[in-house]
């Protein structure tokens, strides 16, 4: 009985603990269904949101360039990021444990502050404000991010099998390739799917150092909810949740996360 109770307080629980996360989600892509800009009852299904979104040139260049920007950190930041555990896991780096530690300020420091003080740090240097600043910040956010999720994937993966290709006469740049990128390929992959959302999701740096007329998606959505709210949001919305939830079924279906390929 006892056993009984545990189990129905612990299922009862996850389940308010998903109700509460999934269910505004669930009801902002439902009333991007509806008929009404209100919210109002009956629910009258329609598409005319998604019409009127595909007349949204301003929405649309909005979310082109957060894809861009969301891309290319995903490149930029993925590759430097696991350099740098590469560097970390691989070899004796002088200042080894301070360099570490440095990481995890930028993971915990509100993205105010960090964003204040790029605007401030472009400003004076003369690299300015645009979508050239914008990717520096995302890639300065995304980094920590991936240089903790490709170590932690290093940390089991001993260096055997790379002494023994070394010492069969492979290159360097053949072992990372054939033997170490294959194994931390889940890692990698993982990091990569952070840097994308830190940077398709990220509106306080976008918001600081994007320019008069260049806006990303966040950007966009904040001053539309300001000028009043319209459902082609809920509809926008929408279509990156499916879009997100197929990106990570499709990633998830080659690899198994924090286990074996």
């Amino acid at each position: 009985m006892r056993a009984l109770r545990s189990s129905l307080f612990t299922n009862g629980y996850l389940a308010i603990l998903l109700g509460f996360i999934y269910l505004p989600i669930l009801l902002m892509m439902l009333m991007a269904f509806n008929q009404s800009s209100n919210y109002t009852l009956p629910f009258e299904p329609s598409l005319q949101w998604f019409e009127r979104l595909l007349g949204n040139d301003t929405l649309w260049r909005a979310g082109r360039n957060s894809l861009i920007l969301a891309v290319a950190n995903t490149v930029v930041a993925t590759a430097l990021g696991t350099m740098t555990s590469l560097a970390f896991s691989r070899f004796r780096i002088r200042g080894h444990a301070v360099l570490k530690i440095l990481l995890f300020p930028p993971i915990a420091m509100p993205w105010l502050i960090l964003a204040t003080a790029m605007l401030v740090f472009f400003f004076y240097s003369g690299i300015g404000r645009g979508l050239h600043a914008m990717l520096l910040a995302h890639v300065a956010l995304s980094l920590p991010y991936v240089i903790v999720v490709v170590g932690a994937r290093l940390q089991s993966f001993g260096v055997d099998l790379e002494e023994a290709a070394a010492t069969l006469g492979a290159s360097p740049l053949r072992v990372f390739f054939k033997i170490t990128l294959p194994v931390i390929a889940p890692g990698v992959a993982a990091a990569a799917l952070f840097a994308f959302g830190i940077s398709f999701d990220q509106f306080v740096t976008s918001y600081f150092l994007s320019p008069p007329g260049v806006t990303t998606l966040p950007v966009e959505i904040y001053a539309s909810i300001r000028k009043g709210f319209t459902p082609e949001i809920n509809a926008i919305s929408t279509i990156i949740i499916i879009v997100s939830m197929l990106l990570l079924l499709l990633v998830s279906r080659f690899y198994r996360f924090g286990g074996t390929q």
